[in-house]
């Protein structure tokens, strides 16, 4: 069935947002790829290279958890802006740097750990957005629709990025970059979101603590959590591809390995429109939960190239429809007072976890071989996933019709349209 385009059929200000995410994708991949190349020319070090990830990593996590928390209590659309503007300036800096006749070490590590920050901070107000500009029967297709975006942008803007940084420089790219981040802020000036209400508590530590107790007192939400930390603890597996390529004798296939995933995903968003119809989006998540792990075990015993992207490629599409589902208990349940600080903690259980996985299947790797490492990791994920399945019946039961909280923003959304 044909992609749900509905949302950005109807709604103006989500038009707004999905043009500025993919003006801003193209550009942040300039910069994903510019960054360690820069790194690599300056230092010629792998060590300084891996570095600039691992400096990322714990402002990511607290600017992610205050995001949350600032996303409930000040103006969304206002923290969207300023921390655009923010990020086009860590991106001008890097500029800087790169036309100086010695370009500094430091200022990439000092910017890469910036922009993590900010971006962090960004997004729980972004996804938290959504319910406001989309109405909440087309949260689905929205979520479908963002998937599509994000797995075009995965296959297109690296290629495109690599192509640039190498034929044109770093500074080209970063130039590039900067003018993205200007033609998004132009975007996200037009949106007209509600503002936020003038009853909202002020972002504190007990702020969060509160979003933490609410999220554990909803097993149906600690399912959404729990089962993708899980899946991709145990199976996601990016870090044994180089392996794999050199054990096929085919490093060239390292780049098909990469690009796998989004292709499944890309193939499942623009014939998810199946998923307007799914009620039941628990059940839903564990599925597709399952058909991840099993796919993953699966190219463990794959004795070509093709039968591994296959593979991780049915692995890709099962993770996109796990995400659909999942954002869709999220943006149909969640109380907008909440929306921020969960949105904090749903930043932290899908990027914390296939960081844990690749250390999991480079551990496992080095135990028992690559094959051992995948085919043992997707077994694990589909175990774990039946038994929070049996653990978790709520979560299991989750049904968009009959559900109490989905229900309750359902009407609470029709009064806000009627008033």
């Amino acid at each position: 069935m044909k992609m749900d385009l509905s949302p950005l059929r109807d709604s103006r200000d989500f038009r707004l947002l999905f043009g500025s995410g993919v003006v801003t994708m193209f550009g942040t991949f300039l910069t994903l790829v510019a960054v360690p190349l820069q790194m690599k020319e300056l230092t010629g070090s792998y060590l300084a290279v891996g570095l600039v990830s691992a400096v990322e990593f714990v402002p990511m996590v607290l600017c992610g958890l205050w995001g949350g928390a600032i996303a409930d209590a000040l103006d969304r659309r206002k923290i969207i802006l300023y921390t655009e503007v923010g990020l086009c300036l860590t991106v001008s800096i890097l500029l800087l740097n790169a036309v100086l006749p010695h370009p500094q070490v430091w200022v990439l590590y000092v910017v890469g750990a910036l922009s993590a920050g900010l971006g962090s901070l960004q997004r729980p107000s972004l996804e938290s957005l959504m319910p406001r500009v989309v109405r909440h029967d087309q949260l689905t297709a929205a979520a479908a629709l963002s998937s599509f975006r994000w797995n075009l942008g995965a296959i297109v803007a690296p290629g495109l990025s690599g192509l640039i940084a190498a034929w044109y420089g770093v500074a080209a790219a970063y130039g590039i970059n900067v003018a993205t981040f200007l033609f998004s802020l132009i975007l996200l000036w037009m949106v007209k979101a509600p503002p936020q209400p003038e009853d909202t508590p002020p972002a504190s530590i007990r702020a969060l603590v509160d979003g933490v107790r609410y999220a554990v007192g909803r097993p149906d939400l600690m399912g959404t959590y729990l089962v993708d930390v899980a899946a991709m603890v145990f199976a996601f597996s990016t870090a044994l591809y180089p392996f794999l390529a050199d054990e096929l004798g085919v490093p060239e296939a390292l780049g098909l390995f990469f690009s796998a995933s989004a292709v499944g995903s890309l193939i499942a968003s623009v014939t998810s429109g199946w998923t307007r119809h799914v009620h039941r989006h628990g059940l839903g998540v564990i599925v597709a939960a399952i058909v991840w792990g099993a796919a993953v075990a699966l190219a463990s015993v794959m004795p070509n190239v093709w039968g591994i992207f296959a593979c991780l490629a049915l692995a890709g599409a099962a993770d996109m429809v796990s995400g659909v589902f999942r954002a869709t208990i999220w943006n149909q349940t969640i109380p907008d007072e909440f929306r921020g600080r969960l949105a904090g903690i749903e930043l932290l259980s899908y990027t914390s976890g296939p960081m844990i996985g690749n250390a999991r299947a480079g551990l496992m790797g080095h135990l028992g071989g690559n094959r051992f490492s995948l085919g043992a990791g997707g077994l694990l994920c589909v175990g774990a996933v039946v038994a929070m399945a049996a653990l978790l019946p709520k979560f299991r039961n989750y049904d968009a019709r009959t559900d109490e909280h989905a229900i309750r923003e359902r009407t609470r959304r029709e009064e806000l349209a009627q008033a």
